[in-house]
């Protein structure tokens, strides 16, 4: 029997707001270290600006009204709350999705996609889409023991999905952990899943020699990219899978920290940095972590996925699967590297975007979940 689902609106108080600003406004700002801007980290002056429209001009209110137009709900699995967000088509015909976010996102990446998935156009499929913040991201329930590492939750929104929401067959779709997530539910409930869409096909999986062997100019280029990842852009992940908790002590008491630390993500992983963002959507992505004061248990996914021995190759032989490949993604990939993970039938080179796919280019986004679900038979 499926449990009580309880409405789950997000109200967040105005003393909670006006702290928020007063913390801006307060903030002690370091000196600028002699080096290029983003080259030793967060450029000062883009981020000092940003604050002050975070302080002076950002209004919550009406991203807030937006949310709980998406009837989120708290749905307890294994001991969490799930906070859950949805988007119904109305038809009958209707793909079910979970459409899973990763770090430093949150569901409100999805902002731009939901009206072409619920509502496309003729001859694309129309999705109910199902919208988890992941346990410790966001306004949800955050773990209160160990163990919450991928494999832990992947049950829990497979649950979600057949148990407590009635979705019997499903889509599953994501990138960065939603990829991770992703693949390693259609590993392990692969009779539930029709497709899976991963635009991060390669996250986890582990480089071997045959990627170099033979390889042509463009993919030397790729692994070029990846030796420099490796080398100046992963230390972000050894410290929140080994010490999360010192760092959000100080995240969690400064805005402009958080900002700061969330915020070279975005700039260092996008197609454009963050000018293919508006401030709105940066800003309201950072509230997903500063008011319910997630950044601590939303990095405890790295921490927990150390230890967890599946927690992050899952190749998928069984499932469908797709693999839009952006092409400022962080782990670069080719269709050579990918297929031997997956049940490959789908394989896109898209022409412009980065890690944050939905919400930096929600077209060519939606448009390719579309076509390769479209394409499958249920």
């Amino acid at each position: 029997m499926a449990s009580a689902h309880r409405p789950a609106p997000i109200h967040v108080a105005e003393e909670e707001l006006a702290e928020l600003r007063e913390r801006l406004r307060r903030t002690r700002w370091p000196e600028p270290l002699p080096a290029a801007p983003w080259e030793a980290g967060t450029d000062l002056t883009v981020l000092r600006e940003l604050c002050r429209i975070w302080a002076d001009e950002y209004d919550w209110r009406p991203h807030e009204a937006w949310l709980n137009g998406l009837d989120p709900i708290a749905v307890e699995v294994d001991g969490v709350d799930l906070h859950v967000f949805r988007a119904s088509s109305g038809r009958t015909d209707a793909i079910p999705l979970l459409l899973t976010h990763g770090w430093p996102g949150s569901i409100a990446e999805f902002r731009h996609v939901i009206e072409p998935l619920v509502d496309p156009v003729a001859g694309q499929p129309a999705f109910d889409l199902v919208m988890p913040s992941i346990p410790g991201f966001g306004f949800g329930g955050k773990p209160t023991e160990p163990g919450w590492g991928v494999t832990r939750i992947a049950e829990a929104l497979h649950t979600l999905m057949v148990t407590e929401l009635g979705h019997a067959r499903y889509g599953v779709a994501g990138g960065d952990w939603g990829a991770i997530i992703g693949s390693r539910l259609s590993q392990l409930h692969a009779g539930s899943v029709i497709g899976f869409h991963t635009n991060l096909p390669l996250l986890g999986v582990h480089r071997t020699p045959s990627w170099a062997e033979g390889a042509d100019e463009h993919e030397r280029r790729l692994l070029a990219r990846w030796d420099e990842m490796d080398a100046t852009g992963r230390a972000y992940a050894q410290l929140q899978s080994t010490r999360p908790q010192s760092l959000a002590m100080a995240q969690t008491d400064s805005p402009a920290g958080l900002a700061a630390w969330i915020l070279e993500k975005f700039q260092a992983w996008s197609d454009g940095g963050l000018d293919a963002f508006t401030p709105d959507d940066l800003l309201t992505n950072l509230m997903f972590y500063w008011i319910p004061r997630s950044v601590a248990s939303s990095a405890m996914i790295y921490y927990e996925s150390r230890l967890d021995p599946d927690g992050r190759v899952h190749p998928v032989p069984e499932v469908p699967t797709a693999a839009a490949v952006f092409p400022a993604e962080i782990n670069p990939a080719t269709r050579r590297w990918v297929e031997p993970n997956y049940r490959l039938v789908r394989y896109t080179e898209l022409p412009r975007g980065g890690h944050f796919a939905a919400l930096e280019q929600p077209a060519l986004y939606a448009r390719d979940v579309g076509e390769f679900f479209a394409g499958l038979g249920r």
